[in-house]
């Protein structure tokens, strides 16, 4: 069975991805709802980040999410703000590592406050209107494309807590939104590096069960194959293409492989 990429005007898309988030947060909170102290603090597969840091800096992300669809973007920026201090972070990621120290709890704290800001952000995406334009990290963006970006931010870290745990997790079709995200943000990840594609892009990917998605129109000068959960791995910089399956053929296929990312 082929999937090519919807519409991004097609409804199914709105409802499909909050139904996903919605089942990766609860995959996630099958993982850690059950958790001792001692468990929580189990290092996970970010560095230098506890099983609940991973879950703080989930519930930092999520309250920022509820404060963009909600009109409090301006606010939640001005307190983050004043809690940094003297901080200058040069990039997202030490961004996250600094708010991850400042706000650091007792395990079980930082775990209850995810579990509500879950609750807190599938609610106000519920209520959004996927078209409007709310704010990020990296500008304005659809509130569906938003939703989008917690689906993935939650099921990367879901595998970071589980490898940390031992656990493994199996890939499922909700990826098909994850790699659609890393497919429509390949101009900007490639404009971040300063680089203007040679024409476009086409991802022709293997599902978890098999099914191939089909990302991008069939006269693309640069395609990517392979199995999906390795280009997500690759967007969520958790892998680098070259220990994947993912191939490239096309005048842009090495920066995309090198470039694909899903958040800011």
């Amino acid at each position: 069975m082929v999937k090519v990429a919807a519409r991004c005007d097609d409804p199914a898309v709105d409802d499909d991805v909050l139904t996903a988030l919605a089942a990766q947060d609860q995959e996630l909170d099958d993982l850690v709802r059950d958790l001792d102290g001692a468990g929580l603090a189990t290092p996970s597969r970010c560095p230098g980040w506890s099983v609940a840091d991973v879950l703080l800096h989930l519930a930092q992300s999520n309250e920022m999410a509820v404060a963009s669809v909600t009109g409090r973007w301006e606010a939640a920026l001005e307190s983050r703000a004043l809690r940094m201090a003297a901080a200058r972070p040069a990039n997202v990621d030490e961004l996250a590592a600094v708010m991850v120290e400042i706000d650091r709890a007792e395990p079980e704290a930082s775990r209850a406050r995810w579990q509500a800001s879950v609750a807190a952000v599938e609610a106000a995406l519920a209520e959004a209107d996927p078209a409007a334009r709310v704010p990020w990290v990296a500008g304005e963006l659809a509130a569906r494309t938003l939703a989008t970006t917690r689906l993935a931010e939650a099921w990367i870290h879901t595998v970071d807590v589980a490898v940390g745990l031992g656990i493994e997790v199996a890939p499922t079709d909700r990826l098909w939104h994850i790699a659609r995200l890393a497919w429509r943000t390949v101009p900007y990840a490639l404009a971040q590096d300063g680089q203007e594609p040679a024409g476009a892009v086409r991802f022709a990917l293997t599902g978890p069960t098999g099914d191939r998605w089909d990302f991008g129109p069939d006269e693309a000068t640069t395609v990517i194959t392979g199995p999906a959960s390795d280009l997500c791995a690759v967007a969520g910089q958790r892998l680098s293409a070259s220990d994947t399956a993912l191939r490239g053929e096309g005048p842009d296929a090495d920066a995309v492989l090198r470039l694909v990312r899903t958040f800011a």
